[in-house]
């Protein structure tokens, strides 16, 4: 993948080939490891002799943890060299083996997985690399399972199969990646028409790497980060969009986070007055029209859309957005009947106008509804005696 896509334009930096270079004859990462496994890791050449250290390394947990103590900050250090000199308007491709055991996911804009079935992964290591079988399965065996790189994926590519069968599925990746850099260079939301998508489980995956995403872009400037909506309510069709909200301290708070949601791929979208229904004012006497006011950003990424509502800790929509999801998940009966009130929003604003024109009418038809589900949802919180800190 790397190197199509390197091929393509992108500027690949190649943790595998990183480490190779720290660690060459005369480095202080050589010297390093010199001292802490003994000069039998050594070639005669003095080159690093790669299995040697891997049948002291990989066999056992704490040798494992001092490799990386002594290799991971300068590979590190190197990686951010060669990040910082691409040029500003590039993708960049960061091929990183242990991308998911050392939990660095939330980092990137977006995380590809690329597949290979175990037996493979030994047979390509023994037959490719000249390793030792043994080492081989010791070295696959202290690696992150499939389901942990599954659940930290993206993108998903299998390449167990034959060479250059993976090919075609890499360039359309390209498009997407292509298309995702220029939004964020030129602050381009993608928005999409209010059409209903059958529920789909794979909703709350990507909810949750997202607001993984969240979590390490804004930092403690964020109180909570939720996935929201109807993506995150189980069995509920919804729009192909999830929905995400930051809560913060004060809208200040929002403003300062502004253009750290769109380096990382949330420009900000400025008129959002018709995003979503709003509960009459005075429900509940919250009288203040300016306690409703967000700021909200949506995903540059093409492939994945997303909405990001940044609401201030304990305004009113902060608390209906998550009142609203949990008890939709815990009322079957509500749910349904939501369910039906989007259908028809879908259909009225099934015309073939733009998305802006299709939203507005289908909002006009779900917002009435809001006025009394608004009362619903919060009499059901105060007698289940649900609060956000449960959640």
């Amino acid at each position: 993948m790397s190197r199509i896509l390197g091929d393509l334009g992108a500027v690949v930096v190649d943790a595998d080939l990183i480490a190779r270079e720290v660690v060459e004859p005369g480095t202080p990462g050589l010297a390093a490891l010199v001292a802490e496994f003994g000069p039998e890791i050594l070639q005669p050449d003095g080159q690093l002799d790669r299995p040697a250290l891997a049948a002291k390394a990989f066999g056992d947990e704490a040798a494992r943890g001092r490799l990386n103590g002594i290799l991971h900050p300068l590979i590190g250090a190197r990686t951010a060299e060669l990040v910082d000199a691409a040029p500003a308007d590039s993708v960049v491709l960061q091929d990183i083996p242990l991308l998911v055991e050392g939990g660095m996911g939330a980092a990137f804009n977006l995380v590809v997985v690329v597949y290979v079935d175990a037996a493979e992964r030994v047979r390509r290591l023994v037959e490719l690399r000249g390793m030792p079988e043994g080492d081989a399965r010791a070295r696959i065996s202290s690696q992150a399972t499939d389901d942990q790189r599954r659940a930290a994926a993206d993108v998903w590519l299998d390449n167990s199969g034959p060479q250059g069968a993976l090919d075609p599925v890499v360039k359309a990746l390209w498009e997407r990646l292509q298309g995702y850099a220029e939004n964020i260079a030129n602050s381009v939301a993608v928005r999409v028409p209010p059409v209903l998508a059958a529920a789909n489980p794979v909703w709350a995956e990507q909810g949750r790497r997202l607001v993984e995403r969240l979590r390490f872009v804004c930092g403690e400037d964020a109180v909570r980060v939720d996935h929201v909506g109807s993506t995150a309510v189980p069995g509920l069709d919804a729009k192909d969009v999830i929905d995400l909200q930051v809560t913060v301290r004060n809208l200040d708070a929002a403003d300062a986070l502004a253009e750290r949601l769109a380096g990382a791929g949330f420009p900000r979208v400025a008129d959002v007055t018709r995003d979503d229904p709003k509960p009459i004012y005075g429900i509940g006497g919250e009288a203040d029209p300016s306690l409703w006011d967000k700021r909200f950003h949506a995903s540059a990424d093409p492939g994945r859309p997303a909405h990001v509502h940044v609401r201030v800790d304990g305004w009113p929509g902060q608390r209906f957005a998550l009142v609203f999801r949990d008890w939709l998940r815990a009322d079957p009966a509500a749910r349904d009947e939501y369910l039906d009130l989007k259908r028809r929003a879908a259909a009225a604003a099934a015309d073939g106008s733009d998305v802006e024109a299709a939203t507005a009418r289908y909002l006009d038809v779900k917002t009435p509804w809001f006025d009394d589900a608004y009362h619903r949802a919060m009499g059901w919180a105060e007698k289940t005696g649900w609060t956000a800190a449960d959640r």
